[in-house]
């Protein structure tokens, strides 16, 4: 029995090592998101400064292990069998959820779902003693209810003063440097960065020491005692050595703020998150030590007290930890999506917005507007027009070939006020969420810098909204997927255990398979839009255009054999290739501002036609998508198939469809446009064709010999062909018209 429990050990380390993966992937995004998205240094730089923190921070974060093994539940309730089981359930539940949420492409709270994961666990094996024990009563002795309130509440209410001390700062920082900001730096830089040095030595050096594994008690003791001077030194060196570095060296201060910032929110992210990662399984460690360890325990009657007290965790363990998340940053995709996510929601600039308005945000965006003309009416104009001056953007005669999410004041607030928060917490042992405090940090900033202007309004908080319910969902769904774990695990002991372990690498081999075809389908590159000149933009165009065609009529030919053999797996592949390609030229048609301003100023005609061959691009592309979905629909809801004399009038009009795309691919790739009349014959002769078909079908709904279902997809692929093609020829037009003007 003995030997099963150690089994059970090792699981738990090699799902942390799984757990470090996913997790990492995830909260990557709360100290790589202000350093990307300002642009503040090459990406392996950034990536080399993010990794150092990590490491550094893993060795102070013993003082948080103490949280899973009584942080959440008394472990003196428990026998050594039980507390197991508990740990084993967190750790899978803890896997799949994560793996779950980086998926999607959604950040999420590793704290939020480790803590859960242990109320519902614990929850769980609490009920169990109560069902086969009829002399407990009450769940309450088994869970440490006060330090759990005081868990929960502080993440939630770190929601609201990151939020809020976010927007505060953003909007002084704003007004004393405004967009314009190098201007005064040269006054004010060596001050801002003291500033933020010294919070970030106070936070993290001062406080963050008392976590860290290494340091002596006398050490530990020194910073505490010396904490004003530390600050008032800290203070005075800073300003005066960043001040003396900008005039001799001219040193851009914000950009090392932004660089400490990412290296010490790392190292915060470790200090305070790793319990999320290995708490459970060092505590599991731990439990199989102090059983071990007792001559003649019987696991089933082993109360295990003995994790009620101080346990140091050896630094090996930490540290090889830190290593495991260092290799994931630099290895993860899924960190890449997450990191998106936010971005998108706190960029200076609006443009394709993935989240759609909901009422609420409408209804939030118009008291605010309300709330704002109500302000203006009573604060005086000189005072308005004062701070209105701070915030206009900066006019430049050239635009950014890639310009950044956000300037350096941003995302040095960011990094700044969101290092503190998290250390704080850490300090004060309160497993805060970085995640939490990180992303509503940017956001309020994001809000008090007018980054969500009246185009991007109701979709940014609608994103917002979004990432916050899945938050709740968070909480909710860990509580009741390790709880129902829980009673799986004891009810069906080793088998259930072996079974549920080869359903999570099932899981996590299939979200992995399933992202990376994501990224394949529907991943857009963006150095498309970026890498757009005056030079190149035309033989990109006819690339595009010409790899769409084919598409277009590869899929025609496809549409018609999935018909007539009723394949369905045929048709579902046809829409996900259409869906991406749609996804692209949507994306381009979002981006169409910034290819515009790309265009040579004289060339408004050109930016016309171009503009012009995206959209009746798009059009083709809807109209094959309304052919393929209504007839995958009839496929799967079992309609009668097409009849012998409707799949050959069908391949007819699908073999004139080939020929006259056919034609047009080889006029723009040749650039030969002398072929518009042929093209122009073909077109009439294939219009003439569906007038006939349609025709046909009549006579055969009339004669009963066509059911309702039937003949209404046959008509609506007859009415979408007629669509596609006469956009077809409109993009031709378009496509010749651009090219001559291009030259």
């Amino acid at each position: 029995m003995e030997t099963f429990y150690l089994i059970i050990v090792v699981l738990l380390f090699l799902l942390a090592a799984s757990d470090l993966v996913v997790g990492v992937s995830n909260d990557a995004v709360n100290f790589l998101n202000s350093a990307i998205g300002a642009k503040v240094a090459p990406f392996k730089v950034i990536m080399l400064i993010a990794g150092l923190g990590v490491l550094v921070g893993s060795v102070f974060s013993s003082g948080m292990m103490e949280v899973a093994r009584k942080g959440i539940f008394n472990p003196g309730e428990f026998y050594f069998s039980e507390i197991m089981i508990i740990f084993l359930a967190v750790m899978v539940t803890d896997v799949i959820l994560l793996d779950a949420y980086n998926t999607i492409g959604l950040p999420t709270s590793t704290t939020v779902s480790i803590v859960f994961e242990l109320l519902g666990a614990a929850v769980g094996m609490a009920t169990i003693k109560i069902i086969m024990n009829e002399n407990i009563t009450s769940i309450a002795q088994f869970i440490n209810s006060s330090k759990a309130l005081a868990i929960i509440s502080g993440i939630l209410v770190s929601v609201v003063i990151a939020f809020s001390v976010g927007a505060i700062i953003q909007y002084i920082a704003r007004i004393m440097f405004s967009f314009n900001y190098e201007k005064r730096m040269k006054y004010l830089g060596a001050l801002w960065g003291g500033i933020s040095f010294t919070a970030l030595t106070y936070f993290i050096l001062i406080k963050g020491a008392k976590g860290a594994s290494f340091m002596s008690t006398e050490t530990v003791d020194y910073f505490q005692h010396n904490a004003t001077l530390i600050l008032i030194a800290s203070f005075i060196g800073w300003t005066l050595i960043l001040q003396v570095l900008y005039l001799i060296f001219r040193i851009n201060i914000l950009k090392i703020i932004v660089l400490v910032g990412t290296f010490s929110l790392a190292m915060a992210f470790a200090g305070n998150d790793l319990v999320n990662f290995i708490g459970v399984p060092l505590a599991g460690y731990n439990a199989w030590q102090i059983f071990s360890s007792t001559e003649g325990g019987v696991a089933t009657d082993f109360l295990m007290t003995g994790l009620a007290g101080k346990v140091n965790t050896p630094t090996i363990f930490l540290a090889a930890a830190g290593v495991i998340m260092v290799i994931t940053l630099y290895t993860s995709k899924k960190a890449k999506s997450v990191v998106k996510t936010s971005l998108d929601l706190s960029r200076q600039v609006e443009g394709d917005e993935r989240f759609k308005p909901n009422w609420f945000s409408k209804a939030l965006v118009r008291s605010s507007m309300n709330f704002n003309q109500t302000l203006r009416a009573i604060v005086p104009n000189p005072v308005i027009n004062f701070i209105e001056k701070q915030f206009e953007p900066v006019k430049t005669k050239m635009k950014e070939k890639d310009p950044p999410a956000f300037d350096l004041i941003r995302a040095s607030v960011n990094l700044t006020v969101a290092s503190v928060l998290i250390a704080l917490g850490t300090s004060l042992k309160l497993p805060l969420s970085t995640t939490y405090v990180t992303f509503m940090v940017a956001m309020g900033s994001s809000l008090s810098d007018k980054a969500w202007g009246r185009e991007s309004a109701v979709y940014r908080i609608s994103g917002v909204l979004t990432v916050i319910g899945g938050w709740f969902f968070t909480a909710f769904s860990a509580f009741v997927a390790a709880l129902i774990i829980v009673y799986i695990f004891y009810f069906g002991e080793i088998y259930a255990i072996g079974g549920m372990m080869l359903i999570v690498l099932y899981i996590v081999y299939r979200s992995h398979s399933f992202h990376k075809k994501n990224l394949e389908n529907t991943g857009i590159d963006t150095k498309e839009v970026s890498d757009l000149n005056d030079e190149n933009i035309g033989e990109k165009t006819v690339k595009t255009v010409i790899k769409n065609l084919k598409k277009i009529a590869t899929a025609t030919e496809g549409i018609v054999t999935g018909l007539e053999t009723e394949d369905r797996k045929m048709l579902k592949k046809i829409q996900r290739d259409l869906d991406a390609t749609t996804a692209k030229t949507k994306y381009l048609k979002d981006h169409i501002t910034i290819i515009v301003d790309k265009l040579k100023k004289n060339s408004t005609d050109t930016a016309y036609y171009f503009v012009q061959v995206l959209d009746y691009m798009r059009e083709m592309l809807h109209a094959i998508s309304y052919i393929n979905k209504p007839s995958l629909e009839h496929i799967e809801n079992n309609h009668r198939p097409f009849s012998a004399t409707q799949i050959a009038e069908l391949k007819m009009l699908q073999g004139h469809l080939a020929k006259f795309l056919n034609l047009i691919i080889i006029s723009i790739e040749t650039k030969d446009y002398k072929k518009q009349e042929e093209i122009q014959a073909v077109l009439n002769q294939y219009l003439k064709l569906i007038d006939k078909c349609n025709k046909n079908q009549i006579n055969r709904i009339k004669e009963a010999e066509s059911g309702t279902r039937n003949s209404i997809l046959f008509l609506n692929i007859l009415n979408e062909s007629k669509h596609l093609a006469l956009m077809g020829f409109n993009l031709y037009k378009s496509q010749r018209d651009f090219v001559t003007l291009e030259r």
